[in-house]
């Protein structure tokens, strides 16, 4: 468990589990566990579904949790924060070619970071901005629709994991936890947090 340290009141939860061709039932279970944790009922009294606009949805009577599900290659990624919007994405870290996708989808002056980096460094950098890009768009609601993947991100540098404001979205940051398995993780939240605290389970 790692935990990140920023500003705010609120604390994002992130629950990673691996899947065994089993991914529905491990997002449930995710899902659950994150529902008795955070509004302190048992596992059983937590009820998961989906919302009229087919996101998530963890309720234990008449409380909501505001939640979002990634999944990887082998992976369920759940975050959960007692208040406000959130997002998480995470993907596999792998040899793609970084340079040209990014020319493709993303704003120019990523493509010019991306392009800077070592050539070894280019494919976690590309991975960096996606999970960005898809996380914020969870957290606001609107997924990559109307140009999200141009949407532009703060450059992932170091330390990587604190979250950090979004261009032109004043309330909505995001940010990078460390996370085990060779992946890569990213958490955006649409008002102030405290910490986010990565559970393995």
């Amino acid at each position: 468990m790692s935990e990140l340290p920023v500003s705010g009141q609120d604390t994002v939860h992130v629950w990673v589990g691996r899947t065994a061709g089993g991914r529905p039932e491990v997002a449930r279970r995710l899902l659950r566990r994150a529902g008795s944790a955070l509004l302190g009922r048992v596992e059983r009294e937590v009820v998961v579904g989906h919302g009229p606009d087919g996101r998530p949805r963890v309720r234990a009577g008449a409380a909501v949790l505001p939640v979002s599900v990634s999944h990887g290659d082998g992976v369920v990624v759940v975050a959960a924060r007692r208040a406000g919007a959130v997002g998480v994405d995470v993907e596999r870290r792998r040899r793609l070619p970084a340079v040209a996708l990014a020319r493709r989808w993303y704003a120019p002056q990523e493509v010019a970071w991306l392009s800077g980096l070592p050539e070894d460094a280019r494919a976690d950098g590309f991975l960096l901005l996606w999970t960005a890009k898809e996380a914020v768009g969870k957290a606001l609601g609107r997924g990559l629709r109307d140009g999200g993947l141009r949407r532009r991100m703060p450059v992932p540098d170091h330390p990587r994991s604190l979250l950090r404001p979004v261009p032109q979205l004043a309330d909505v940051r995001v940010g990078h936890p460390p996370c085990p398995d060779g992946l890569v993780l990213a958490v955006a939240v649409a008002a102030p947090v405290g910490e986010v605290t990565v559970l393995l389970g």
